[in-house]
C-alpha cells in the first residue's frame, strides 16, 4: 500500500508532461491553435496541423514571397500542407480569421528555416 506522498511523487509534473510531448512530437508537423474555430462541413476545428511542405508544393509559389508574409502565397500553399485541408475556396471566403492566416503562415515559414534555427525556435517555445 502506498502513502499519499508516494502516489503524488509518481505523478508527472507539468514540466515532465510538456517535455514528453516535445519528445514524441513529429518534427515535421506544427499544430496551430486557431483564434476562431473554422467550420468545414459539419465539423468545427480549433486546431490545424501544418505539415512541412514538400518540394512539389513549393514549386507553386516563390519562397521569398512566403518569407515576406505574402497572403496570396500563403493561401496557395496551405491547401497542400494542412490537416484538415484548408481549401482555396475556404481561404478565399473569409471564413478564416486574418490572425489565423498569419499563424498558419508562420508555421509554414518555420519549416523553411534551417534545422539549427528550428531547434533554437523550439527551445524558445
Amino acid at each position: 500500500m502506498q502513502t499519499p506522498e508516494q502516489n503524488q511523487a509518481q505523478q508527472p509534473t507539468p514540466d515532465q508532461i510538456e517535455n514528453q510531448k516535445l519528445i514524441t512530437q513529429n518534427p515535421d508537423i506544427q499544430i496551430v491553435d486557431l483564434d476562431e474555430p473554422i467550420k468545414i462541413g459539419n465539423t468545427e476545428f480549433t486546431q490545424i496541423e501544418v505539415r512541412k511542405p514538400s518540394v512539389p508544393a513549393l514549386r507553386k509559389i516563390r519562397i521569398s514571397e512566403i518569407l515576406n508574409g505574402d497572403v496570396n502565397s500563403i493561401c496557395t500553399i496551405l491547401p497542400l500542407c494542412t490537416t484538415p485541408t484548408l481549401s482555396q475556396s475556404l481561404l478565399n471566403s473569409g471564413a478564416v480569421e486574418p490572425a489565423d492566416i498569419v499563424q498558419l503562415g508562420a508555421a509554414v515559414i518555420y519549416f523553411l528555416q534551417p534545422k539549427s534555427v528550428r531547434a533554437e525556435l523550439s527551445l524558445q517555445q
